[in-house]
């Protein structure tokens, strides 16, 4: 075959057995793995049984948060260590209240003992961020989300254009600013059982950075921050239900 005129679709491109599938635009490197051997095999199962694209990326943020829940777990468990430490480390702070560097190490030294990490609460943020990365590429690229509808967004390929603004891009996309407002709900719980007193800048920076993205996410795929607002909610309900049972 020399030529081929049609539609870019993964399924009936693998079908020639010559490669052709890559030509879609999936990305480089890791992003492009995850994309060809993890989500799209993921996405091209949820779609043989079931029509609403909408519903499709939501089925598929609650299959990822199910991948990843034990180290969610893990963490909702040292968030609840560290809500039962903080009144022994208050005492720690007070003791060595004109020395920093002590109360640091007598911290840190009942972290340890009680197997408790400071910085869990990142670690499930971090682990989706490759996920994201490789969603910026495969809603765009799949044709299977052209022209899709879902809510009020006309096309889950191209950002859902909600109001015109004469500023911010001209345009504001619902979904992402639900997926800022989302995220700062879900920061404000995450920070309670966070200790920032070493550096009180990063809690500050944790607020700071939604706002920042969101100005790239405006004008992105809706089908990524429709994924993206649908992977906050579930965060937050499973750090209710999860502090619930554990604190």
């Amino acid at each position: 075959m020399q030529w081929y005129l049609g539609p870019n679709e993964y399924k009936r491109l693998s079908q020639f057995k010559n490669h052709l599938q890559d030509i879609i635009p999936y990305g480089w490197s890791i992003f492009g793995t995850i994309n060809r051997h993890m989500i799209r095999p993921l996405f091209s199962f949820v779609n043989d049984f079931m029509g609403s694209k909408g519903l499709i990326i939501l089925l598929m943020t609650l299959i990822v948060k199910l991948l990843v829940f034990p180290l969610a777990y893990k963490m909702l468990k040292s968030q609840a260590r560290m809500t039962a430490l903080k009144p022994e480390i208050d005492k720690v702070k007070a003791k060595h209240k004109d020395d920093l560097q002590q109360q640091q190490v007598e911290t840190m030294k009942m972290y340890n003992e009680f197997g408790v990490n400071p910085l869990g609460g990142c670690f499930p943020l971090l682990l989706q961020m490759p996920i994201w990365i490789a969603l910026y590429r495969f809603f765009p690229a799949t044709i299977d989300f052209r022209q899709a509808s879902f809510l009020w967004a006309s096309d889950l390929s191209s950002f859902d254009e909600f109001l015109i603004l004469p500023f911010f891009g001209n345009t504001l996309s619902l979904f992402a600013f639900l997926w800022v407002i989302s995220t700062l709900v879900f920061t404000y719980f995450s920070s309670k059982t966070m200790d920032f007193s070493a550096n009180p800048a990063m809690l500050y920076m944790q607020y700071l950075m939604p706002l920042m993205f969101w100005f790239m996410f405006n004008k992105t795929a809706a089908g990524l921050t429709c994924y993206m607002f649908f992977s906050n909610l579930l965060n937050i309900i499973q750090t209710i239900l999860g502090r619930s049972y554990l604190f």
